[in-house]
């Protein structure tokens, strides 16, 4: 999860408290940030899908979008979005992607509409942390008068993902258990303001909480005073979200990928299919109706070597027919696991493939994902 970085790293508000704990820190999107603790990445991985995993995700981008009423702010995000915006209910949250005019992801993100009195044409979204500064000039630049865009650097993120997550999250703030998936609650943890949210990118039940960062200390060492919590580092994280076939923009979604072919028609409802009026929507919608020419699967390895990144897919003929954008180890199935995209043709479940791994071609199968089952909290 390292990178190469020219200039002066960022620190989130939590940077000491990782380096206190011992955590092995490497450039990413810019930051210094954990990528492991010293119980190291399988643990941290196993503790997440069997307890609660804290994450710092404070490098993210948190930003306002501002006019004078929710149909006004929403028909603004909908000329960058496919998602439907509009009929967001108060407190609700939605992903969706920024797209380009040729149908391609300029990033994704999470749009939540304000529940909060007198902020009735607000809402709030987190883009990614590589891209938030291309993202923040891209949506300012194409909002019309009277809504602005407002980023926040005085917040934080942090998420708290696992089984437990709730119970622990409902023993500081009670009540917190029963908030609906993709919803957020307005709460106070020992008087500090908090942001829930249930969501996550773990595949798990658990809540991303937006809180000051004067605050993000105090509260990150409250929630991890509890034993049933230990800090995650972007290692397992990485992991984590590719078992639960999750994508990572950069990598299995891009400038070159549409959501169509990424299979993330879901986060596309009925009325903007039908509608239109997002960049993009002349490609989107005729992918929609004739299928795109090649689609993100699953794929497992028949023996234990992973395919990484980069790796070469073929057809059991050896003809190339795509390339793996994540793959490694997961902890959960036991097993290698990977994605990436194929033609269409060769992307039915089941389908028999080659991974072209270090100048050999290894047997393997296209699957449905997730790998993990997801364990959202649907109550």
């Amino acid at each position: 999860m390292a990178e190469t970085v020219s200039g002066p790293l960022h620190k989130t508000p939590l940077h000491q408290l990782h380096v206190d704990a011992g955590a092995k820190m490497v450039p990413f999107a810019g930051y210094d940030m954990p990528v492991q603790y010293p119980t190291g990445v399988l643990t941290e991985h196993n503790w997440t899908r069997s307890d609660a995993g804290l994450f710092d995700v404070s490098h993210m981008g948190q930003a306002f979008v501002v006019g004078p009423d929710w149909e006004t702010t929403a028909r603004a995000l909908e000329a960058l979005v496919p998602a439907d915006i509009l009929n967001l209910k108060p407190g609700q949250q939605r992903y969706s992607q920024l797209t380009a005019e040729d149908g391609g992801i300029l990033d994704d993100l999470m749009i939540t509409r304000s529940g909060y009195a007198g902020y009735e044409g607000w809402a709030y979204m987190v883009v990614n942390a590589a891209c938030k500064d291309q993202d923040f000039a891209h949506i300012a630049a194409r909002l019309p008068a009277g809504v602005s865009l407002k980023p926040d650097p005085t917040l934080a993120l942090v998420a708290l993902q696992g089984p437990k997550a709730a119970a622990v999250l409902d023993d500081l703030i009670p009540g917190i258990a029963a908030t609906p998936f993709m919803t957020f609650i307005e709460a106070k943890l020992d008087g500090m303001f908090v942001h829930a949210s249930r969501s996550g990118y773990t595949g798990e039940d658990g809540f991303e909480l937006c809180i000051e960062a004067k605050n993000a200390a105090a509260i990150w060492q409250r929630l991890t005073a509890d034993p049933r919590v230990k800090p995650i580092g972007l290692g397992a994280r990485d992991s984590l979200r590719l078992e639960a076939g999750l994508c990572l923009y950069g990598h299995d979604i891009d400038t070159t990928t549409s959501p169509v072919e990424a299979g993330l028609t879901w986060s596309i409802q009925k009325r903007r299919r039908t509608e239109g009026g997002f960049p993009g929507a002349q490609r989107i919608q005729r992918e929609l109706a004739e299928g795109p020419s090649r689609r993100r699967v699953g794929i497992v390895p028949d023996g234990r070597a992973p395919a990484r990144e980069g790796t070469p897919i073929k057809a059991a003929d050896g003809a190339a027919i795509g390339m793996v954008t994540s793959g490694g180890f997961g902890p959960t199935v036991n097993g290698p696991v990977a994605m990436g995209y194929v033609n269409s043709r060769f992307a039915e479940p089941g389908t028999p493939v080659l991974l072209e791994v270090r100048g050999k071609d290894l047997p393997a199968k296209v699957v449905t994902m997730p790998f993990a089952p997801h364990r959202y909290f649907r109550g």
